[in-house]
């Protein structure tokens, strides 16, 4: 049986991967760090039993994540003013402008593509993690690329297929 001395020591080590994928699932740093709070809390519960780690805890984000979206209270937004931020590697701007354009997607097509391209994960992992089929994921995964294409332009949406 798991300790909580063996759950304290995955959730350090863990929580900057859960927190980037929370934010890039969210688009915001307060719901990305309740999203991994969630996360967590309900793996804590269920430590005991979990035999793959990783595994669970991006299944469990992913389905916390479509099911936060779906209740009301999900609209609110904090008002504090983020504090500036050392800027990273990469285009800020093409950042800022793929993170708008996730925002405009549905969750669970949102989930689809931040798991898919964002995580690195199969069509199968990705199916499993949110339980629906592969075939599904394919669709789904299609249908948000053209919808992302359509706020961004073919030349960006190519940026997070590559």
């Amino acid at each position: 049986m798991r300790g909580s001395e063996e759950f304290e020591e995955f959730a350090r080590a863990r929580i900057p991967q859960l927190y980037r994928t929370a934010w890039l699932l969210t688009g915001d740093r307060h719901h990305a760090e309740d999203l991994v709070q969630d996360t967590l809390a309900n793996m804590l519960r269920t430590w005991h039993r979990v035999d793959n780690p990783i595994a669970y805890a991006r299944a469990a984000m992913a389905r916390t994540f479509v099911s936060q979206r779906r209740r009301k209270s999900w609209s609110e937004r904090p008002t504090e003013v983020v504090p500036e931020r050392v800027e990273r590697a990469g285009d800020p701007e093409l950042r800022v402008a793929l993170q708008g354009a996730l925002a405009q997607l549905a969750p669970l097509d949102r989930a689809v593509l931040v798991l898919r391209f964002f995580e690195d994960r199969s069509v199968e992992q990705v199916a499993l993690d949110l339980g629906k089929n592969a075939s599904a994921i394919t669709t789904r995964t299609s249908r948000a690329l053209e919808r992302l294409r359509a706020v961004l332009g073919d030349e960006a949406a190519q940026l997070i297929v590559h």
